[in-house]
């Protein structure tokens, strides 16, 4: 599958971008293990051009996660405009606008998902993205503002006249946020319009690479991006992959996954400090499904969430290891 020029190979499964999940050291990880492209934590147009610092080092690019495409969001024709120019020089592989996020704090402002409320300013916003950078420019979108409005049908051939190289649809509308089941129906019939020549990304409860593979065959999808199912567990990426190409998959042993989640520990401090490290490692550690089906574990997670030092953190997951992971894996 080809986004423009940039080819993912075959039936690729990408990393969705996650705010506060998608950072560097998370995203070289779910390369290395098999993701096909990976997405940054989106970017604040108005920040961006208003340098905010914790914003502009969003832009940071490690070779090595490439194929790589920079998220950004917003609700100003000329702010969208000006920020995904800065974002060129940044050097992702993609640009790619955010009409999909449910969150009140963007939402309510027009942002996001808040853009399908006006569909001619979000085509408006496309169209001179488009033509102000010289890489492709994707767009992420949901099904539509609520059940009353799904309108994604019909606004995915508009979306492509203003020249974007790809469309990643969330089967979700913005009043349902996370809840409930996407539908991809809906992302089926988009794939299906005859209208349509560029590449379709399906995205929306993706979690197992049996979900992956029958995203491809029942929905024909040229792409999927897994987002909630990576977090904690980005060797979901080899998995799907594999299942994917064979029918067939190996997880990695516990041990293997306990060794990773180390690193991002390790490699999260290390970005940050200890404090803000271990505060945005949480996330992970909570989410992980290396922990699941472990009996009486409650009261060592709650261990987990609150250590406070890298070594407490290290000395408790070795302690998880000792006492419960490998009596599992026996």
């Amino acid at each position: 599958m080809k986004i423009a020029d940039l080819d993912l190979g075959y039936r690729p499964v990408s990393l969705a971008p996650m705010e506060d999940v998608t950072d560097p050291s998370f995203r070289l990880i779910c390369r290395e293990m098999g993701a096909a492209m990976v997405y940054t934590e989106f970017v604040s147009a108005e920040a961006l051009i208003r340098d905010i610092s914790s914003t502009v080092r969003k832009l940071h690019i490690d070779p090595s996660e490439r194929p790589v495409a920079i998220q950004i969001y917003g609700r100003d024709p000329e702010a969208m405009v000006q920020a995904a120019r800065i974002v060129e020089k940044a050097g992702p592989d993609i640009i790619d606008i955010n009409f999909g996020c449910p969150v009140k704090k963007v939402a309510s402002k027009g942002a996001g998902a808040g853009m399908l409320r006006d569909i001619p300013k979000l085509l408006s916003i496309t169209k001179a993205v488009v033509e102000a950078v010289d890489i492709p420019v994707t767009v992420k979108t949901r099904l539509g503002w609520d059940c009353e409005n799904k309108i994604i049908t019909d606004l995915a051939p508009r979306l492509q006249d203003c020249g974007i190289k790809a469309l990643t649809i969330h089967g979700r509308t913005r009043s349902q946020m996370y809840n409930g089941h996407a539908d991809w129906t809906l992302i089926r019939e988009v794939r299906n319009d005859p209208r349509i020549e560029i590449p379709i990304i399906g995205n929306g409860d993706i979690t197992t690479p049996e979900e992956a593979r029958e995203a491809f065959e029942r929905y024909g999808v040229d792409a999927v991006m897994v987002g909630r199912g990576a977090i904690g567990a980005p060797w979901i990426f080899k998995e799907m992959k594999d299942y994917i190409a064979t029918g067939r998959y190996t997880p990695l042993s516990d041990l293997q996954k306990m060794e990773i989640l180390k690193r991002q520990i390790s490699e999260s401090i290390d970005r940050i400090d200890e404090y803000r490290g271990i505060l945005h490692i949480r996330r992970h550690i909570a989410a992980t499904p290396l922990f699941k089906g472990i009996p009486n574990f409650r009261e060592t997670r709650i261990k987990l969430l609150r250590a406070e030092t890298h070594q407490e953190l290290l000395d408790l997951l070795d302690f998880t290891m000792e006492n419960f992971l490998l009596k599992k894996e026996s």
